[in-house]
């Protein structure tokens, strides 16, 4: 039985050419069919001339507008009622796909992802789960990465059970290592949010919150300590881009040290096949994008420079998160939450988040 997915056919910097050979590699690589969804005088012609004779279950549904990367969101979702965005999320509501996957503007993204799908129960605020490489070759999740700016301790019990869910079900960790981020292990340590929060994870029963290691540290992001990662998204946004600056760092201090002298250019044939690997590690477009968790569906928001293979992923992810019903999942953990811990009624709306794109 093949996976519905619908692409954002007009999400990326370069749109529509990497959504659409992106599509391409994952219907040649998995049972899915991909709905495109953007205006149909560019996006059909386009999907003609790189098809040729091939025959695969990719469908064009026409949007008439699109949401750019630098227009203000809650303007631009009010405003921009046919865009392709608000299109493809409500054929997630109408039943005829399971995951919606944009390389476009996040905030827009998010917010009409929560106006169009709704939360799940017991959500109060969906998060953005960015996922990083780490020392030990397994991803760790972060969350929230920028979804909401300002968030109280019972969002983050709530964002600790969702990325453990998505951590077990569609990174395949069977007991994630699940860590409250703070400025040292200490329990008396951090700030009043995170002081707040650790009582209330620690309180959560162990068969609920499998692997609970208290506070942990930045560098626990990338050393292979915890598997997920929880914070406001003020913090963790701040956290995910000094961590994509640094990765460009490493990378373009290394190829310029390669190619300083003659015989650190042959060090660098003799190691290319290493170097491939570690700069795969450090690849954003192998993860594919960032999970918008707690709405009602399989939301996965990419990289605004998103290359064919970034959208290959992304699809890949998505279909992943849908075949594992990742939402019922997460509803299930909520509604076991102990009344002490319980979410606070009247959360204020997911912010206008600074993007991760």
């Amino acid at each position: 039985m093949l996976t519905d997915i619908v692409l954002d056919a007009m999400g990326s910097d370069k749109a529509p050419d990497p959504e659409i050979r992106g599509a391409i590699q994952a219907c040649r690589a998995s049972p899915v069919r991909i709905h495109l969804v953007g205006p149909s005088d560019r996006i059909e012609p386009a999907l003609r001339a790189q098809l040729g004779d091939e025959d695969l279950p990719i469908s064009v549904v026409h949007a008439s507008e699109i949401i750019g990367m630098h227009e203000k969101a809650a303007a631009a979702v009010r405003s921009k009622k046919d865009s392709t965005m608000r299109v493809g999320l409500k054929l997630i509501r109408e039943g005829r796909a399971r995951g919606f996957v944009t390389a476009g503007n996040t905030g827009a993204a998010m917010a009409t992802a929560k106006m169009v799908l709704g939360t799940i129960p017991g959500v109060d605020r969906p998060a953005l789960a960015a996922i990083l490489p780490s020392a030990a070759g397994t991803p760790c999740t972060l969350l929230d990465a920028g979804a909401n700016v300002d968030s109280d301790p019972n969002n983050l019990v709530q964002f600790a059970l969702m990325g453990q869910i998505y951590a077990r079900n569609v990174l395949g960790i069977a007991k994630p290592r699940v860590g409250l981020l703070s400025i040292g292990e200490e329990d008396g340590k951090g700030n009043g949010l995170s002081r707040e929060t650790l009582p209330l994870l620690r309180a959560l029963p162990p068969d609920l919150l499998h692997h609970f290691l208290g506070n942990v540290e930045g560098r626990d992001l990338t050393n292979g300590t915890a598997d997920v990662v929880v914070c406001d998204g003020f913090v963790g946004n701040v956290a995910l881009k000094a961590i994509e600056g640094l990765g460009r760092l490493v990378s373009d201090s290394l190829r310029l040290t390669l190619k300083s002298t003659i015989t650190s250019q042959v060090g660098a044939l003799l190691s290319r096949k290493a170097f491939k690997n570690f700069k795969k590690r450090l690849d954003y477009s192998e993860y594919g994008g960032a999970p918008l968790l707690g709405v009602r569906g399989a939301v996965i928001i990419g990289h605004g420079s998103s290359n064919e293979n970034a959208i290959y992923n992304a699809i890949r992810v998505a279909t992943q998160f849908a075949q594992a019903d990742v939402s019922r999942h997460i509803e299930s953990a909520l509604a076991r939450i102990p009344p002490t811990a319980a979410p606070l009624a009247d959360i204020s709306q997911v912010a206008d988040a600074a993007s991760v794109a």
